[in-house]
């Protein structure tokens, strides 16, 4: 690697930009949900190598990237926003207008070193559908609670202002008290400024923590804390990173007039079902030539002209398109009658997200993990159907580039059902069918246990230990103990087929569907509500 930099007195940046608008838009996550789809859609940009289970060293084999410096495999991805028709009760694809990523090298008195190869990082919360204390941004932990997600509304005239006078952001988004054209949440007005739609803005922490590793994203990462003299310091032991900003153009300015504006109500929803924009957050997966990004870093202070000025570039620069096809067979764009992965509205009136609790989110704060490991909101499966007739069931096939890493979420049989008949037994216990879940759990005598990446053997020799009679386990990662499926369904195998996080060769349930094995191969059935679990899905905290 070249020389590090040594201190900065002042903060040098040079922004980002890509070839085209983006890789792909699709329901993957690799950081938060590997080796399976994601609850919701992200609009994807950088290496093509990007699937289900990439990794840093897959993205530096990609065959192309959108970003513009050649060189940058890495992967930059945030949630896809839908409009909501108010007539029609539709959702329609709101294209990105572009993206740009900030790179910033901030003053300080630590050395900045490029990104490691396979570093995850995650901003913002894909659960949360409650206000920070600010409308406005605080990335200073030693100032009080971060707040690093922002929407900025350029607008032709701030009167009537974008959010609702005096809101507190329970009922509705709220302005930044310094700025009049940036807020939190969703402004309740068409933004129109000249050239500048409706612009999601999320600050990445700068100080990595080896010792917690490239993939801990939970605990990994932190946001560096003011030193004096206009300099941010990492705590000692902590590599200073540079600082990265997203700045996302969603182009809503094609809706005006097709619903009502100034009335603390608007019709924008991201793929997660959120109508706050609380939940706004972005993935970031590192696959730089890190030489390059260390000459960058060391040389380069093109700011806004472009990091495609800055001088001696290695490789040179990236041209014409570069996309793969989407990870997940399923409809993400167009007009849509339900959100890809059928999630529902949450936030304000609609009520929290689904079963929100302490585990990991998708895309979950990292707020300050060096001051606080505070567990995030878990991300499940989308709410369920109000019966089995309709139940949603989606098949998971991937075409991508070749060389990509990508690989199905059933990935050892095109459906549950033959994967299921070759564990007809685990641990004494006999499969006994694939059978519906809803959100008040039909299983609820252990809930959610932490057993690490699942398998169907995990799950039932917990539920064995614990003197139950039936064991299931859900959505690859989950596990349910009980006697008997309170207010359940019987369902064909095939609804069960997502491959088990802890061996991709089984099956370990579906969205909303579980995968049941007992002590004779019969399940008890019971008419009836199951009652809601307040348990939280803490799985994924275990599996680094």
């Amino acid at each position: 690697m070249a020389g590090v930099a040594a201190a900065k007195d002042s903060r040098t940046f040079a922004v980002l930009r890509f070839t085209n608008k983006g890789l792909v838009t699709t329901r993957a996550d690799p950081i938060v949900n590997p080796g399976v789809p994601s609850t919701h859609v992200h609009n994807v940009l950088g290496g093509s190598n990007f699937g289900f289970s990439s990794t840093g060293e897959d993205l530096i084999k990609s065959n192309c990237s959108t970003a513009l410096v050649k060189g940058d495999y890495s992967n930059y991805w945030y949630p896809t926003l839908y409009f909501h028709d108010p007539k029609t009760g539709n959702f329609e694809y709101v294209d990105v207008y572009y993206t740009n990523v900030y790179y910033f090298f901030e003053a300080t008195n630590d050395q900045i070193k490029a990104f490691p190869t396979g570093l995850q990082m995650l901003a913002g919360n894909s659960m949360q559908r409650t206000p920070p204390a600010t409308g406005s941004d605080q990335l200073d932990p030693s100032k009080g609670p971060i707040n690093q997600v922002q929407f900025t509304c350029p607008r032709s005239s701030y009167n009537p202002p974008s959010y609702p006078v005096g809101s507190d952001g329970t009922k509705a988004g709220m302005v930044d008290p310094n700025n009049q054209g940036a807020g939190v949440g969703f402004p309740d007005v068409t933004c129109d400024g000249m050239y500048s739609p409706l612009r999601l803005d999320i600050h990445f922490p700068s100080c990595y923590n080896p010792a917690a590793g490239l993939t801990n994203y939970k605990e990994n990462m932190a946001y560096p804390t003011d030193a004096g003299n206009g300099k941010q310091d990492c705590p000692p032991g902590w590599i200073h990173t540079p600082h990265i900003f997203f700045e996302v153009y969603y182009d809503t300015q094609p809706y005006k007039g097709r619903w009502t504006e100034n009335q603390g109500t608007q019709p924008f929803v991201f793929s997660t079902g959120d109508v706050t924009g609380y939940s706004g957050h972005a993935d970031f997966m590192a696959g730089w030539d890190e030489d390059l990004l260390q000459h960058i870093i060391d040389t380069c202070d093109a700011g806004d002209a472009g990091m495609d000025q800055c001088p001696g570039l290695f490789y040179g620069l990236n041209s014409g398109d570069c996309t793969i096809e989407p990870l997940v067979d399923e409809q993400v764009t167009g007009t849509l009658t339900k959100l890809p992965g059928n999630n529902p509205l949450s936030g304000f009136s609609f009520g929290a997200a689904p079963q929100m609790g302490t585990g990991s989110g998708s895309s979950g704060t990292n707020n300050n993990a060096a001051a606080s490991s505070t567990p995030q909101p878990s991300l499940l499966p989308p709410s369920p159907p109000p019966s089995a007739a309709n139940v949603h069931t989606v098949t998971e096939t991937v075409t991508v580039t070749a060389g990509s890493p990508a690989v199905t979420a059933a990935a050892a049989s095109p459906s549950g059902t033959k994967n299921n008949a070759a564990a007809s037994t685990v641990g004494g216990y006999t499969y006994a069918g694939c059978y519906q879940d809803n959100i008040g759990r039909v299983l609820s005598g252990d809930v959610l246990p932490n057993l690490g990446p699942m398998t169907n053997e995990k799950c039932v020799a917990n539920c064995v230990s614990k003197g139950f009679s039936l064991a299931a386990t859900e959505y690859g990662g989950q596990c349910y103990c009980g006697n008997e499926l309170v207010g359940s369904a019987k369902l064909a195998d095939s609804q069960c087929s997502v491959a088990c996080e802890g061996n991709s060769k089984e099956i370990c349930g579906g969205s909303w569907a579980i995968s049941v094995y007992s002590k004779t191969g019969a399940v008890a059935m019971k008419a009836g509500k199951a009652r809601r679990s307040e348990h939280a899905h803490r799985h994924r905290s275990q599996r680094n």
